[in-house]
């Protein structure tokens, strides 16, 4: 079976294999090949694909799986791979404070644009007869 799992950022995943373990809300359930077609909402999960001997994990926030014809498809707002659960969920953890830190800094930057605008505007006079 192949697995393809997809963010806005692109395509992270898109290979074969042998099965996958999913984990949502609602619980744990495995995807074997011929499966029966099934949709999956995943707020925050994972992803356990399994090929041959390794196995590997993405971990997913606000995702969707669907599996039909032998094809796991996942379109997600984020997922992060890893060798285990605790590999994946720090890089999401690393990747969101990352991004955090960048908006503040855009938002100091802005904040700061804003000031100057103002100054500017005052020492212009603009708007005084």
């Amino acid at each position: 079976m192949k697995l393809i799992v997809s963010t806005h950022q692109g395509v992270l995943y898109n290979e074969e294999v042998d099965y996958v373990v999913v984990h949502n809300a609602d619980g744990e359930f495995a995807i074997l090949k011929e499966h029966i077609p099934v949709i999956a909402v995943m707020d925050e999960g994972y992803v356990k694909m399994v090929k041959a001997t390794e196995e590997f994990y993405i971990v997913i926030t606000n995702g969707i799986l669907e599996f039909h014809d032998n094809v796991a498809s996942v379109l997600a707002q984020e997922a992060h791979l890893g060798k285990d659960k605790e590999e994946a969920k720090q890089q999401l953890v690393d990747f969101r404070k990352q991004r955090l830190d960048e908006n503040r800094k855009e938002q100091v930057d802005f904040t700061q644009k804003e000031k100057e605008l103002r100054e500017h505007l005052r020492n212009s006079k603009a708007g005084q007869l």
